[in-house]
């Protein structure tokens, strides 16, 4: 479920209409809802509660500030992939303890910097990363708490660029490798192993490859205790998925109920690292019509093309020409009448890839009308880019009927703060 809904063919954040944040912000921007963030976190939590758990929240998925300072004051902990993202969970104020780090390209500075800062643990992802992490341990004099990330070649059967848990993907070890890496670790002083993590793919929308990689998963982990490691914690990610379109994922508390099964006979804390269930549907994207283009049909054909060009581009939102997603895309002022015209929306990117929906049925459209597209709260603003020169979209987070910029837009300035020209050029 989200806030964001029409009253009186007004499209409303909560209760501020949508329009009112545009004429103050402009286009293209990014709202999202507290509501609907709190809502998700609390239904997600809530599914685990009579069972040891911990909720890390995937910070690649929605980093801004506001965003994980709201989530922490609600107890919720960070799964980070990179310095930048740790930063970004401390200055929110998540406490450390709670933090886990994962990765498969983790160096030996951010490691550094998370040992030394007291996360939860590492999830390592290789056995070179393995003996990085000792020797970073080594230096500082302090033991690194890890768990080895498990690849269980298990088909997520979601798109190949989320899918993270078969053989063919870069993450994780294989279960025996995995095993002699806790065996070699076992005595180690600098290397303490704390549990065993897993994360087979993001936008999940069945829950037998979790169950599947669970079981999979605690035959390692039981395995380990019979060689006499305290393990403490079993991590099964995300990657549970939402509604885009017509998907039909399994609500939280099913998901809960499936994996409670699976761990009942076992005593360990579950971490869960959910990110595009918590953000992905508090969010949307709003763009204006600069132009209607329609293009005559080529011959043999018995139509031509239709061409909405909005101000937000493959730059803002990358995921239609990346993941060719699907996101429902809405005026914010409703259209009566039952004409419709069939579209691509499209941006301003010099890029023909550079489209948010193809032959989309759409009511009649204008220019200077204001699009919504929603599901954009994760995986957007996070993948946006200054490519073509552009400044990146502002972040507007809505609480009732107040609503706050939390990221201004980008200035031409901002674009070249940076750089410089050498005195020779």
């Amino acid at each position: 479920m989200h806030y964001f809904e029409y009253h009186h063919g007004e499209l409303l954040a909560e209760k501020v209409p949508v329009k009112k944040i545009v004429e103050e912000v402009g286009t293209p921007v990014y709202i999202y809802s507290a509501a609907t963030l709190r809502r998700h976190l609390q239904v997600f939590s809530e599914a685990f509660s009579d069972i040891p758990h911990l909720i890390c929240y995937s910070v690649k998925a929605n980093s801004n500030l506001a965003i994980l300072k709201l989530l922490g004051k609600l107890g919720a902990g960070a799964d980070i992939v990179s310095g930048g993202e740790l930063y970004r969970a401390l200055k929110a104020g998540i406490p450390p303890e709670k933090i886990v780090f994962s990765g498969v390209g983790k160096t030996e500075r951010e490691m550094e910097e998370a040992l030394s800062a007291g996360i939860l643990m590492f999830n390592v992802e290789s056995l070179g990363e393995l003996e990085a992490l000792r020797r970073v341990a080594q230096k500082i004099g302090k033991p690194a708490p890890f768990s080895i990330r498990v690849n269980p070649n298990v088909d997520p059967k979601t798109h190949p660029y989320i899918s993270t848990g078969l053989k063919k993907n870069k993450f994780g070890l294989p279960e025996e490798v995995a095993f002699e890496a806790y065996r070699k670790a076992k005595d180690d002083p600098f290397l303490h192993p704390l549990g065993i993590d897993c994360h087979i793919g993001s936008q999940l929308t069945e829950i037998s490859p979790f169950t599947e990689a669970l079981r999979r998963l605690k035959e390692l982990y039981q395995r380990l205790l019979a060689e006499g490691f305290e393990l403490r914690y079993l991590d099964l990610g995300g990657g549970l998925g939402i509604v885009y379109g017509n998907e039909e994922p399994p609500p939280p508390a099913e998901y809960a109920e499936a994996l409670k099964q699976e761990l009942r006979d076992l005593s360990c804390t579950l971490i869960l690292e959910p990110g595009r269930v918590i953000a992905g549907n508090a969010g949307i994207l709003v763009t204006r019509v600069l132009y209607v283009k329609s293009n005559p049909p080529s011959p043999g054909e018995k139509e031509g093309k239709n061409f909405v060009i909005v101000d937000a581009g493959m730059n803002d939102l990358i995921r239609p020409a990346f993941y060719q997603a699907y996101h429902r895309i809405l005026p914010v002022r409703e259209i009566s009448g039952e004409e419709t015209i069939v579209a691509d929306v499209v941006g301003p990117i010099c890029e023909s890839g550079d489209f948010l929906a193809k032959e989309r049925t759409l009511p009649p459209i204008s220019p200077g009308d204001l699009l919504a597209v929603f599901s954009a709260g994760a995986y957007g603003f996070v993948m946006s880019s200054n490519y073509n020169s552009r400044p990146r979209a502002a972040e507007v987070l809505v609480d009732g009927e107040r609503f706050f910029v939390v990221r201004k837009r980008e200035t031409y300035e901002d674009l070249v703060r940076l750089e410089t020209i050498p005195e020779e050029v």
